[in-house]
């Protein structure tokens, strides 16, 4: 009688929690309160746990962990992450991918993580190893009144920040003022901008002519997401960098932005591209193309913010300092979460992703709400449109 794999996975369980930022992100699509992020957990034949994290913005998201992502789990060993994927797309999602990575993204990484912690082994060693001992993390600036956004760039400064993200497709004169006043507090520092889709083809050749002359790292999604061959005309008519995000949640995405020529640099995110390994597999194909990557932020808690470092401690083309909103965050559900030092993260040490769940603090903070994630409470009525102007 043969013995039971010891890696089977014979249990799994969520949690729907919201953590308040302390102060609501203003963005080009609303004011977003908290990060309502879903954890899982999965429990191995041989007793061992994992636990995962995704982003978690529509209410379909849950019910697709539940009903789909689960039951398919359950019939896997933690070492099966590409035929886990694969079983996922096969259950008809490969006609909707999108409507599956997010819930995916968390099973898989509670995957990898069990895993990690049954060879008693961190994932960047699992990966390769690590091509670098710090991975650098970029401030992120919100909002539009001057004198927040300057004394903000001030503070990560004296912090030990590099590098500066300005998120700008609120207003056209807001656009111009955001990008001057911090570029004013950063001098030379490296700084982005993060457009969310909200320009016209036209508004954003008028609108890069202007800032062109701030030196911008790149400009993040100026157009509608599916709009690749007016980002491609972009890169070909201006100077400023252009980069991807929205447009690049699969895998699919990745390799059709690379043979349109449609980005300089790409944003990954492993819980919308559906999972770590996808992620690496979307960052070589940049790779070979001789594309940078880096990793776009949703509110990360510790889990998936440690998923972050071991992700970008191995990927040699991810030489952009990584999205971090973590300064924003009221708390974390895990003991110990990364710490931000200097602008960076140091290299995780322990088994699997590292970090171990605080379970008062993930009761403390369940939710059964999505709380406003494209909305403004302060606008009742409000909604944005892409693109905007």
């Amino acid at each position: 009688m043969s013995q039971p794999n010891p890696l089977q996975i014979v249990a799994c369980r969520h949690w729907l929690v919201a953590m308040p930022f302390r102060e609501a992100l203003q963005w080009g699509s609303g004011a977003r309160p908290a990060a309502t992020r879903l954890l899982v957990e999965i429990t191995l034949a041989n007793g061992v746990k994992g636990y995962g994290e995704t982003i978690c913005l529509l209410e379909f998201i849950e019910p697709v962990l539940v009903k789909t992502i689960f039951p398919i789990a359950l019939a896997h060993s933690a070492h099966d992450v590409e035929l886990f994927t694969r079983h996922v797309l096969g259950a008809g999602y490969y006609h909707h991918k999108r409507a599956a990575v997010m819930a995916l993204a968390a099973v898989e990484m509670a995957m990898w993580d069990a895993r990690g912690r049954h060879l008693g082994q961190p994932l960047w060693a699992l990966w390769g190893g690590a091509y670098r001992q710090q991975v650098e993390v970029a401030a992120y600036l919100f909002g539009t009144d001057p004198a927040r956004l300057a004394d903000s760039a001030r503070r990560f400064m004296d912090q030990g920040y590099r590098s500066f993200k300005v998120k700008i497709g609120m207003s056209p004169d807001s656009d111009i003022r955001n990008v001057e006043t911090v570029r004013r507090v950063v001098g030379e520092l490296a700084l982005r901008a993060d457009v969310n889709s909200a320009w016209t083809p036209g508004t954003a050749r008028r609108t890069l002519e202007k800032l062109r002359a701030h030196d911008l790292q790149y400009v993040e999604q100026p157009l509608e997401l599916d709009d690749l061959l007016g980002h491609a005309q972009l890169r070909q008519m201006q100077p400023v960098p252009i980069a991807l995000d929205e447009s690049a949640y699969t895998l699919a995405d990745v390799g059709n932005i690379v043979r349109m020529g449609a980005a300089d640099v790409i944003l990954l995110d492993p819980h919308e591209i559906g999972g770590l390994w996808q992620t690496i597999k979307a960052a070589a194909i940049a790779e070979a193309a001789g594309i940078p990557v880096t990793l776009h932020s949703g509110g990360e808690l510790g889990f998936s913010q440690s998923a972050y470092i071991h992700l970008a401690a191995c990927l040699p083309n991810m030489s952009i300092a990584i999205d971090s909103e973590r300064d924003y965050l009221s708390g974390d559900v895990v003991r110990e979460p990364p710490l931000v030092r200097e602008g960076a993260f140091a290299l995780p040490m322990g088994p699997g992703l590292g970090v171990e769940p605080d379970f008062a603090l993930i009761e403390r903070h369940q939710t059964t709400v999505i709380q406003d994630p494209y909305l403004d409470r302060q606008r009742p009525g409000w909604f944005s449109t892409k693109p905007a102007y």
